[in-house]
C-alpha cells in the first residue's frame, strides 16, 4: 500500500538531526510516495532564546531553497514544504505577513503551550509532578486545542498529534470522553484535518497521538485524517505508517486523506 508522512523534522529544528537530502533517501528507501517537511515555524526569543525548539529566523529561506532543491532533484516523490506552527493563543509575539503564510504547502498546527510553558519539553517537565497538576493542565490544553482547531482564520491545514498532553503518561482523573467530542466539533468546525502521529507509541504514553477513543471521534465526525511519523531523524521517516494506517481504521476510517503541493487533497483507500 502506498506510504505518506506529512510530518517530519530536520537539522534545521535545533531538537532534530539529518538533511533534507538524507530523509528523501530514507523516503525512497522505505517507498514514501509523499513526504512533507515541516521543521517549526520561528518562535521568538522569549519562547525559544536557545533556536532549539524551532528553526532560526535567519535559516527559513535556506531550508525552503534546501526542499525546493529536493523537489526538483526527486520528482517521482511529491515533496511538500511546509512547516509546524505553534499556537500560542493571547501570548502570540508574532507577526506573519500572508505571503510567508501563502509560501508553505502545508501547515501544521500544535499546541506546545500551555499559557507560555512548554508542557512537553522534557526539561520543563517538573510542573506535572505538582498536586493537582494534571487535571489542569489537561483542561487548559483541551481549551488551547479546541480554539486553535475550531479558528478558521488561522493557516493551520492539520492539527499535529492532537492529545500531545498524555506524552509523559500523566492523565487526569476525569473522563477524557467529553473533552475528545470537543475536540472533534473543534476541528469539523474548523474544517481542519488531523494526522495519527506514530511517535507517541515511543513516549511514556506508549500509543499513537490521537488515542483510539479521540481517533473515533475524529471519524464519527467526519474529520478527514492524514498520518505522520514526526520523525526527528532520518531512520524513522517511516516507522510505523502502516500501524497508523490500521489504527485509522479500527477507528472507522476508510480512507487516508493527503494534502498535495497544489493545495488540494487526495485520497487513499484503507485496503490494509
Amino acid at each position: 500500500m502506498e506510504l505518506v508522512n506529512t510530518h517530519c523534522h530536520t537539522g534545521y529544528c535545533g531538537h532534530a538531526e539529518g538533511s533534507v537530502e538524507e530523509y528523501v533517501r530514507a523516503a525512497e528507501a522505505a517507498g514514501i510516495s509523499t513526504l512533507a517537511f515541516t521543521d517549526h515555524f520561528p518562535l521568538t526569543p522569549a519562547f525559544d532564546p536557545d533556536d532549539y525548539l524551532s528553526v532560526p529566523r535567519s535559516s527559513m529561506e535556506v531550508y525552503r531553497q534546501d526542499v525546493m532543491r529536493a523537489r526538483e532533484e526527486h520528482p517521482e516523490m511529491e515533496i511538500l514544504f511546509g512547516v509546524e506552527m505553534d499556537y500560542l493563543g493571547h501570548h502570540e509575539d508574532r507577526t506573519f505577513s500572508q505571503a510567508e503564510l501563502d509560501s508553505f504547502d502545508l501547515v501544521l498546527g500544535s499546541v506546545h503551550f500551555v499559557d507560555a510553558w512548554p508542557f512537553d519539553d522534557p526539561a520543563q517537565r517538573g510542573r506535572w509532578d505538582e498536586p493537582g497538576a494534571p487535571d489542569a493542565i489537561w483542561r487548559r490544553y483541551g481549551e488551547l486545542w479546541c480554539a486553535a482547531a475550531a479558528d478558521a482564520a488561522l493557516r493551520f491545514d492539520v492539527m499535529s498529534h492532537p492529545d500531545l498532553a498524555k506524552k509523559f503518561g500523566y492523565l487526569p482523573s476525569f473522563n477524557l470522553q467529553p473533552l475528545y467530542g470537543q475536540m472533534a466539533e473543534a476541528a469539523r468546525e474548523g474544517g481542519r484535518m488531523v494526522e495519527v502521529n506514530t511517535s507517541g507509541a515511543y513516549y511514556a504514553c506508549a500509543e499513537a497521538f490521537p488515542a483510539p477513543a479521540l481517533l473515533h471521534e475524529f471519524a464519527r465526525a467526519g474529520v478527514p485524517c492524514t498520518v505522520g511519523t514526526d520523525a526527528h531523524a532520518p531512520e524513522n521517516v517511516a516507522r510505523d505508517i502502516l500501524a497508523g494506517y490500521r489504527l485509522m481504521k479500527e477507528a472507522g476510517y476508510r480512507s487516508l486523506t493527503v494534502p498535495t503541493s497544489s493545495g488540494d487533497r487526495r485520497t487513499i483507500a484503507l485496503d490494509i
